[in-house]
């Protein structure tokens, strides 16, 4: 029962993502990713480093860093990227990819056993997707496919390399959250400030979408991810992720009045189907701790065991 309501609350991370399409096309500025990437990130790190009342401390300083580029510094503007280039869901699609950049990636460098379940859950769930997202007049753009590409190798990278870290001794995922958010928010400002200029003025609608882009979708999503990452395995996570473009598609018809077609309505099943196989398959196989989960399993025998702590 607990992990599955671990998977309950870090499946609301992708499932909040699923609402940024919808709150960028009907509450921000048009053709400001950079400058919402920035809104997104440091307001949300800063506040919950502040919350967190906890700085890095000696080699977290770099790790933090590392991490929040690969998580969002990197992540969001190649992200913003695909998707301008890319037509017709192709960049949702090539960021379907991602658990399988997690899968390989875990077994290098965590140890995580992939076993054939999990594979065929994470290619299911992309070609799922890819019928709910992918057009038949899409195009392909080269520098589109690459930075969809290398966005999703960056995110798989971060993921992974945060299991493996874990988490530096008495600190939790809120402190983490916010210093690979500010540290990603930091990396992207130059960027924004070089393409796209001053920030733009800002109306009531659009700071009530940064509010909530800034609060929900990105600090208490990223944190719930993190959090995640630290209790299950990296590719228990990352299949998480069809949850995102199968919201973004509900909410396309809820919301928006966008129509679903029959293939759409398949592949939204296909994809959640393997999202739910995916968790089970990870379920059966046993994990090593990382790092974090040895100072929390540590920590919760000193505070239960008393011959621990004599």
């Amino acid at each position: 029962m607990k992990r599955l309501a671990t998977v309950a609350l870090t499946a609301l991370a992708p499932i909040s993502w699923g609402s940024t399409y919808a709150v960028a096309s009907e509450l921000l500025p048009p053709d400001r990713p950079l400058f919402t990437g920035v809104m997104r990130a440091l307001p949300a790190g800063l506040l919950l480093t502040a919350l967190a009342r906890t700085l890095p401390k000696g080699e977290w300083w770099w790790k933090s860093a590392v991490l929040g580029t690969l998580n969002i510094g990197a992540f969001f503007p190649l992200l913003f990227l695909s998707a301008y280039r890319l037509p017709g869901g192709v960049a949702a699609v090539l960021g379907s990819a991602g658990p399988l950049f997690v899968v390989g990636l875990a077994a290098l460098v965590l140890g995580e056993r992939a076993s054939l379940r999990t594979v065929l859950a994470a290619v299911v769930g992309a070609f799922g997707v890819s019928m709910v997202v992918l057009k038949a007049e899409a195009a392909l753009d080269l520098v589109g496919v690459v930075a969809g590409v290398v966005s999703s190798a960056s995110m798989a990278a971060g993921t992974v390399m945060t299991k493996r870290w874990g988490r530096p001794e008495g600190v939790g995922p809120l402190a983490m959250t916010g210093w690979q958010l500010t540290a990603g928010g930091l990396v992207i400002v130059p960027v924004a400030a070089l393409v796209e200029g001053a920030p733009p003025a800002l109306d009531g609608k659009a700071l009530l979408g940064y509010g909530y882009m800034m609060l929900i979708n990105t600090g208490i999503a990223y944190w719930l991810w993190f959090r995640g990452i630290g209790q299950l395995s990296a590719t228990s996570v990352t299949l998480l992720g069809p949850l995102s473009p199968l919201t973004a598609a509900v909410i396309g018809w809820a919301a928006l009045g966008q129509a679903l077609t029959p293939v759409q309505l398949v592949g939204m099943v296909i994809a959640f189907g393997a999202t739910v196989a995916g968790q089970l398959a990870a379920a059966r196989t046993p994990q090593p701790f990382s790092s974090a989960e040895k100072n929390d399993r540590n920590i919760s025998m000193d505070l239960t065991d008393g011959r621990v702590r004599r």
